[in-house]
């Protein structure tokens, strides 16, 4: 009996045991202290209008309505670290700019420039081509006014271009301004006065790349017959080098301080820009597989026969295109077509961007629509262009002006964390010479020669995307090819006459030397815009 209540006693206390201990690990575990997560702002969350500091637009056209971008997933918070072609690689040297050596902006003029002189007549400019071809084209009208003594009347858009745009000067750049910043270089007037309506006029195609000697001779010389002189293009009239200090720096000031954007241009502009920047750091793609690109260029690699035929098609049926017969597979090899958004993906994801990188599209309509882009958008799903960014009643002022719409994208560009042209056109080189002007700022410039080379033998199964593709781009675009400071680049070696010219580099796809000094080498009376 006695053994018999023993064990019951001895159940009894292992229960009890048991309930206790259980008991002071369920109070242990609720008794640790757990860090409450604060609530983050949502990063991806588009500014509603009053809560930017840009100018708005006049009443009819505030930014009222549909204030986040349609059917976007926000992406997920990037990481410090990724995995790339040599082991752990440093996100952050993905977005740092190349060291600018302390170069800064340096457009004064010299103390041996004068004021304008006497105005020997007027000059009409008819300014050709899409609108970076028409800023570069303007702004060397400037020069070339002021080398014959000129007044310059506002220059004429050109509207009979691919684009077929209707827009005046006023409708683009901020004409009242221009005029004004130009007061101490030379005169600018809205339109010619009316006694000179009816005058004969001298018209003329000033002969390209053209020097001092040439504008001063043979130009000037015009004045005896003639009170208007009409310049009936504007592009690539005055040479990139040897030309005076002060008359390369007066390019620059009318490039980049008085050609500004209308205020209605540069508000939208400013407003995409904030828009992108609630998705964090941002790449600008000038992804230039536009239909009238493709047919200029010849290019059809990735194309159907019919879409190949298309573009023959326009090209022999656009007079002032002058080569006609191109053979699309040299012309790819030669490096001389713009990146498919196929190869734009493989060639992002390489240099090691994560998936999650926002991509700012500055094209117009990709040939091919979303299919052709459906590759590049499937590794890089935060793929945002105006369209995406902006309603339709935002965009409507101007959805038809291809001038204006293409300035959208030259701001979102130019204030990218990161550049990257696919083809090196006007708007590429307008970009990143602008870039360069504003300190340098990083611009991945594809070598597209190497690039579909190495492309193709992934097609063909010989090289497989992973380390070894990734190192060897890395290290191709590793120097020269970031935006870094150098001098421009004059003529290639062995070339003649205007095929010479035609090699240089673009006085305004780097402005250095003439308007960029190192800041630790101005003498002390010297001034810089900084």
């Amino acid at each position: 009996m006695m053994q018999k209540r023993k064990l019951i006693t001895l159940a009894v206390l292992r229960k009890f045991l048991t309930f206790a201990i259980c008991t002071i690990g369920l109070l242990a575990l609720f008794s640790v202290h757990v860090p409450r997560v604060p609530k983050l702002p949502d990063p991806y969350k588009l500014p509603t209008p009053h809560e930017n500091n840009f100018p708005k637009l006049n009443a009819e056209q505030e930014f009222v309505h549909e204030n986040a971008p349609p059917h976007v997933v926000k992406p997920p918070l990037s990481s410090q670290k990724l995995v790339g072609a040599s082991g752990l690689l440093d996100f952050e040297k993905l977005w740092k700019k190349p060291p600018n050596r302390d170069f800064v902006p340096c457009i004064e003029p010299s103390d041996s420039y004068t004021p304008p002189a006497e105005s020997k007549g007027y000059l009409l400019v008819h300014a050709n081509g899409g609108l970076n071809q028409m800023r570069a084209g303007i702004c060397d009208m400037v020069a070339v006014a002021r080398i014959i003594n000129a007044t310059l009347v506002i220059p004429e858009l050109d509207k009979r271009s691919f684009w077929q745009d209707s827009s005046n000067f006023a409708d683009v750049f901020d004409q009242d301004y221009f005029i004004k910043a130009l007061a101490n270089d030379i005169k600018v007037v809205e339109k010619l006065p009316k006694e000179l309506l009816t005058a004969p006029r001298a018209v003329k195609q000033f002969r390209s790349w053209s020097g001092l000697d040439y504008y001063r001779n043979e130009i000037a010389g015009i004045w005896n017959n003639f009170q208007v002189i009409r310049a009936a293009k504007s592009d690539s009239r005055l040479a990139n080098n040897r030309l005076p200090s002060d008359i390369q720096k007066l390019r620059c000031r009318a490039c980049y301080e008085a050609l500004r954007f209308s205020p209605k241009i540069e508000a939208m502009g400013k407003l995409l820009v904030e828009r992108m920047r609630n998705y964090g750091r941002y790449i600008a793609l000038h992804l230039r597989y536009e239909k009238d690109m493709l047919a200029f260029s010849g290019c059809s690699h990735g194309l159907s026969p019919e879409e190949a035929d298309e573009l023959t098609i326009i090209r022999q049926n656009t007079t002032h295109w002058k080569v006609k017969d191109i053979n699309a597979t040299e012309q790819r090899s030669k490096g001389l077509c713009p990146l498919t958004p196929k190869e734009v993906g493989l060639f992002l994801s390489a240099l090691g961007f994560p998936s999650n990188t926002p991509i700012y599209v500055a094209a117009g309509e990709i040939y091919g629509g979303e299919s052709r882009i459906a590759e590049l958008r499937s590794r890089y799903p935060i793929l945002m262009n105006k369209e995406k960014l902006a309603s339709i009643e935002e965009l409507e002022p101007f959805i038809n002006h291809a001038s204006q719409m293409a300035a959208l994208d030259y701001i979102v560009s130019v204030e990218s964390d990161v550049f990257i042209p696919t083809y090196s056109g006007n708007m590429a080189r307008a970009v990143e010479g602008h870039r360069r002007y504003l300190g340098h700022r990083k611009t991945i410039t594809p070598d597209r020669k190497t690039i579909v080379r190495l492309f193709d033998k992934v097609e063909q199964g010989t090289i497989k995307e992973g380390k070894n593709l990734s190192y060897r781009l890395i290290e191709i675009h590793r120097r020269g090819r970031q935006g870094s400071p150098r001098k421009r680049k004059g003529p290639i070696s062995g070339t003649k006459g205007m095929d010479r010219f035609r090699s240089e580099e673009a006085f305004y796809e780097n402005p250095l030397p003439e308007c960029m000094c190192q800041r630790s080498s101005f003498p002390l009376n010297s001034s810089a815009i900084i």
